[in-house]
């Protein structure tokens, strides 16, 4: 019985000393990145049974079973260890994978303009053709438009997804959806062309790169949305302040009956739409890109047009236009910047954003600004793939640790703990008012809603400052410069420098430094009344200017 009670130590120190020794080889075949060598278990099996019997010593102390007991231990750990090593090779083919999945520039795509223009139909159509959504799905779709007597609807619910959207055939959330081109990965931004929802339609538009701004061109719709009080007017305004740089503006529903590819119909709208595209603010020659399409039927989307639809165009499909369209390139090595759109809880805390500065990594000590909390990040998502790295433009989805969900806002930025981001209650603007409501006059004392980034705060105009002649500006001599003037109010079409004013902390930067962290736009009673750059910030660590 003494020997039985001594028996188990040697074994355990036997398995003990395995485990080392699998750990060894574990930590060695990682460090060389070598192929990991598949364990015969019969080898295994043998070579465990002889070192049991040399190092129990006397071999009839132990009972006859404790030996097959170690050798199925030891075999067990021998399995681990090789599913251990296999899971480390796949892991560096994984991440092999995702460096040639990054060679592939990502761009943001914002689809904008008037309600029933056929965004949603567009943005559906170019996910079919780009191989997104299979026919089945598609036939689904088809019979469930039919059956609520939309049969032309059946595009849209591809983005729009949810049951209120469907049955009044209004997009009112900002659809979100994946595809690629040889060269370029692109992530569809479809936002809400109904006024109603003109908010939903500035969060989707301030994480795009490029726009794409759907016109009708059936008979009384485009005037619809090009008069006063139209949507496309008041998009297009948005799309440039909100940084949008380069605009797609495809005429859709060229199709249609009433139009039958038209080329006298496409140069009427051309024609209307860029001198107002001008006034905007856009270069037309360089910044932005006419082509006639029909969202419902596919035409001129991937393939160029079949010249017996339209035999007078010429130029590139959209998917063209779309791949040779250059952006500016913003800085991997920057301080980070992430303005934060949403948030959940999945076994851990998880912000949703766009990367607009900077490098994040799996590990990395971060900010979440303005409540300065001190974050890990333990998991990067991009397009429902985890990955280690993400870099500028890209929308991501961050696991973080050391906060909680309920302690994060929409309008909060993750950013470097040695270069965060301002966290401010005033600061100076100059800002361009476009249109007043009836009656109302711009003064110190006016409020307004301000959408900035992520960020929907009431503010109020405390100080104007200077009013700003553009016309004067280029023509003035600058050893005349006159004494600044401060003006009591300013009306529509005034450029002024004013002092505006919130009640919460926001994290915002200089126009100059950030430019998508310094544009905004004001509005008024679901109207867009001014758009604005941030010019002067108060000093670090300072949320007011010192008085």
């Amino acid at each position: 019985m003494e020997h039985d009670a001594h028996a188990p130590p040697p074994a355990a120190q036997e398995l003990g000393d395995a485990s080392a020794s699998a750990s060894v080889v574990d930590d060695w075949a990682r460090d060389e990145d070598t192929e990991p060598m598949a364990v015969d278990p019969h080898h295994a099996a043998a070579a465990a049974a002889t070192a049991t019997e040399d190092g129990e010593g006397v071999a009839d102390a132990a009972p006859p079973a404790a030996p097959a007991e170690d050798v199925t231990e030891i075999q067990s750990s021998l399995q681990s260890l090789e599913l251990k090593t296999n899971a480390a090779a796949h892991e560096d083919a994984q991440e092999v994978v995702e460096e040639e999945k990054e060679t592939k520039r990502h761009l943001n795509v914002v689809f904008i303009g008037h309600v029933d223009a056929g965004k949603s139909t567009a943005g559906g159509q170019i996910l079919f053709l780009s191989g997104q959504v299979d026919d089945r799905t598609i036939q689904k779709y088809e019979k469930e438009a039919k059956d609520k007597s939309r049969e032309s609807w059946y595009m849209a619910y591809i983005m729009d997804t949810n049951e209120e959207e469907r049955l009044k055939g209004k997009t009112v959330e900002v659809g979100r959806a994946h595809f690629e081109t040889e060269t370029t990965r692109f992530t569809i931004l479809d936002a809400p062309g109904h006024k109603s929802y003109v908010p939903n339609m500035i969060s989707g538009a301030s994480q795009a790169d490029i726009g794409v701004l759907v016109i009708s061109a059936r008979k009384g719709e485009f005037e619809t949305g090009y008069e006063k009080g139209g949507q496309t007017r008041e998009h297009v305004l948005l799309a440039k302040t909100l940084g949008v740089a380069k605009l797609i503006v495809v005429i859709n529903k060229m199709d249609e009956p009433t139009v039958k590819w038209s080329k006298e119909r496409y140069d009427e709208i051309e024609s209307k739409m860029v001198p107002f595209l001008r006034s905007s603010g856009y270069n037309v020659k360089k910044d932005v890109h006419f082509l006639p399409i029909s969202g419902l039927l596919g035409s001129n989307m991937k393939t160029r047009m079949d010249k017996s639809i339209c035999s007078w165009w010429d130029g590139p499909c959209l998917f063209e236009v779309l791949d040779r369209i250059e952006v500016p390139l913003r800085d991997p090595k920057g301080p980070v910047r992430m303005p934060i759109i949403d948030k959940y809880k999945d076994m851990g805390t998880v912000v949703m954003g766009k990367i607009e500065s900077g490098t994040i990594r799996e590990g990395d000590s971060l900010l979440v600004m303005p409540n300065k909390t001190n974050v890990k990040v333990i998991g990067i998502s991009l397009d429902e793939h985890k990955v280690r790295r993400a870099g500028p433009a890209e929308n991501v989805r961050v696991k973080l640790s050391g906060i909680e969900d309920e302690d994060i806002m929409a309008g909060f930025v993750l950013s470097s703990i040695g270069n965060p981001v301002g966290a401010v209650t005033e600061f100076n603007a100059q800002l361009q008012i476009l249109e007043l409501l009836d009656n109302a006059i711009f003064t110190a004392g006016y409020k307004a809603v301000l959408h900035i980034h992520s960020v929907v705060e009431e503010c109020e105009i405390v100080d104007l400052i200077e009013e700003i002649d553009m016309k004067k500006k280029k023509e003035a001599d600058p050893k005349k410069k006159k004494p600044k003037r401060k003006p009591l109010f300013v009306k529509n079409g005034a450029v002024v420098v004013c002092r505006i004013q919130v009640n919460n902390l926001i994290c915002i930067e200089n126009f100059s430094d950030f430019p998508q962290l310094g544009r905004f736009t004001l509005r008024t009673e679901g109207k867009t009344v001014a758009v604005g750059k941030v010019v002067a910030i108060p000093p670090a660590g300072s949320p007011t200017f010192s008085a």
